[in-house]
């Protein structure tokens, strides 16, 4: 091992001591180590033992460590440390911004392990309620975090969907000649992204070299991040990675996202054969082609489906197989649309941990044509979100009462989103459950649960006549964190019987309940509510990557709660009433 190796050991040690609590005196002696071995001008390795315990600030400790890495080529303490450190945490240590004292704070106070779940606390605004993290050091940690994660290959959809757009928008300028579709995932509408599809008719080598000729800011957009962002796509960074006359695989590294571009290249003739064979699941296409013809000549998506006499498939339905013979009976959904949605359910306001205020978002939906707000602030359990107490909760409700004076017929209806205590229990009393419109239940501590343990939780939560709607099922963060285990079919199961809605997270790092479970709460009659769980005026917009998913899954607007109107929602409150009598 050479000097800055050993030098880096004793560094990442000092700091995981510290993020774990341990002995500071022994952390900074092991950080001063790093600093004199990195000012060696001689490599240890040929050195004599005597001689690297002489080094001035190197002891006897140390010395044996320095030892025991040139032989061994390895830290048996530093070791021990990496195994009882999460990955996230460790990943954290990379990040600007972020010092071993905070991230301390970010994984013992605020239970957070990984990157994914410290950016959705940055979103939330949770981070300013903790001692040394202001705003504008929330806010550096956010587009730090934006930015490692915007080189690591896999997006959410809705990171990627702006870029995708603007650079159909720049390729159809650059080649006015040819066509060009987005197909691929996207088109699918899942809910993750590793790489952006296009079918086009324009060759490999004109492609190649417009790229070759165009700098890196003129075909791609910066959607994510900060300025710091910005700058790095002043430069060409394409790899070519496969070149067919079929397919060309570029990889756009170094630019905003460090995304693959996959190009199915065809004729005039072959190009909605192609459009179609790309924007299916491999299901849907294997159980297709064995009924039907995919001969290369068809002047759109639309011919091929008269040619088989069954009603057009959207790209999203293209899932399961059986929406085949739906189409075949002239039967497919009409899915629900961005327009559909009513009513925005399950947010926060600066009574918690959101940024407005509750008259501020009120009056911003109000504005945007919506009929109706559930304010949903957190529950006293949840301390590190500024939870509501009793008595700010009746605070809370007398503002309300005189905000829908004001904006009648615009209506807030009083909510919380309740946790989930260990037991299963809701956090407050049935009298202050009561008081409110309707509860929405949520897990959102000790998340680490055997699957047992978490329907236990859920089970009861689902039970409670006070519970409304099951919040985030799941409590997962894509790419991010997997959600605790559940059984979907009894929980489902357990909401039909109950009466209890089933919320669709619209957070697009949410996306929870997962659309693949969603049918089977049709067969249920259990409703869906897409809620945007916003902590700003601004999450209001969420709403869309909720209905994207929820189109995959065939919902209709009269299956979901939030597309009800303002009339219907109120019938809808007062059944949930008498469910607690």
């Amino acid at each position: 091992m050479d000097n800055y190796a050993i030098a880096d050991n004793f560094s990442l040690l000092a700091k995981l001591m510290d993020i774990h609590g341990d002995n500071s005196f022994k952390a900074k002696s092991y950080s001063s180590a790093a600093f004199t071995i990195e000012k060696l001008t001689s490599p240890l390795s040929e050195l004599p033992a005597d001689k690297i315990f002489s080094i001035r600030g190197i002891g006897d400790a140390i010395g044996k460590k320095i030892v025991e890495q040139l032989e061994t080529g390895q830290l048996t303490i530093l070791n021990e440390y990496l195994a009882k450190t999460p990955p996230g945490i460790l990943e954290m240590l990379g990040i600007k911004g972020i010092g071993p004292k905070k991230i301390a704070t970010i994984w013992k106070e605020l239970e957070i392990e990984t990157l994914g779940e410290l950016l959705y606390a940055c979103n939330e605004n949770r981070l300013t309620l903790y001692k040394g993290f202001g705003e504008k050091t929330q806010k550096n940690i956010k587009e730090s975090i934006e930015f490692y994660m915007g080189n690591q290959g896999s997006y959410l959809y809705a990171e990627v969907i702006q870029h995708a757009e603007r650079t159909q928008q720049l390729l159809e300028r650059a080649f006015p000649d040819d066509q060009w579709i987005l197909t691929g995932d996207l088109r699918r509408q899942l809910e993750t992204i590793d790489k952006l599809e296009w079918v086009t008719t324009a060759s490999a080598e004109k492609i190649i070299q417009r790229l070759e000729n165009t700098r890196t800011q003129d075909i791609t957009v910066t959607t994510i991040g900060s300025k710091e962002i910005d700058r790095t796509v002043n430069e060409q960074h394409f790899e070519i990675l496969h070149s067919s006359p079929e397919l060309l695989e570029i990889s756009a590294k170094g630019t905003a996202q460090n995304i693959l571009f996959r190009f199915h290249l065809s004729t005039k003739e072959s190009f909605y054969s192609n459009l179609f064979r790309t924007s299916c699941s491999p299901e849907f296409l294997e159980a297709w082609t064995k009924e039907h013809s995919l001969a290369p000549s068809f002047e759109s998506e639309e011919a091929i489906f008269a040619a088989a006499g069954i009603q057009p498939i959207p790209a999203f339905l293209r899932e399961d197989a059986s929406r085949i013979a739906e189409a075949k009976q002239q039967q497919l959904p009409q899915v629900i649309q961005p327009e559909d949605i009513k009513g925005i359910i399950h947010c926060h306001s600066n009574w918690s941990d959101g940024v407005h205020t509750l008259e501020f978002m009120a009056q911003s939906a109000k504005s945007q044509n919506l009929q109706y707000l559930v304010i949903s602030d957190h529950s006293k359990t949840a301390f590190y979100a500024n939870g509501l107490n009793e008595e700010r909760i009746a605070a809370q409700h007398k503002q309300v009462d005189e905000l829908n004076a004001r904006l009648a017929p615009f209506r807030i209806y009083k909510s919380i989103e309740s946790d989930i205590l260990n037991d299963g229990s809701l956090d407050y009393s049935d009298e202050i459950l009561a008081s409110f419109d309707l509860v929405i239940a949520s897990i959102h501590s000790n998340l680490k649960m055997t699957e047992e343990k978490a329907m236990m939780r859920l089970l009861k939560a689902i039970e409670n006549p006070y519970t409304s709607i099951l919040g985030h099922m799941t409590g997962r963060l894509l790419l991010s964190r997997n959600g605790y285990p559940v059984d979907h079919k009894k929980i489902i199961d357990a909401c039909a019987a109950n009466d209890v809605v089933i919320e669709l997270n619209a957070h697009p790092r949410r996306l929870d309940i997962d659309w693949r479970w969603i049918g089977y709460a049709l067969e249920r009659n259990v409703l869906i509510s897409i809620d945007p769980d916003a902590h700003a005026i601004e999450g209001f917009a969420d709403c869309r990557y909720g209905v994207l998913v929820a189109q995959k899954a065939g919902l209709t607007p009269q299956q979901n709660l939030s597309s009800f109107s303002l009339e219907a929602f109120d019938t809808f409150v007062q059944k949930q009433q008498q469910k607690r009598k």
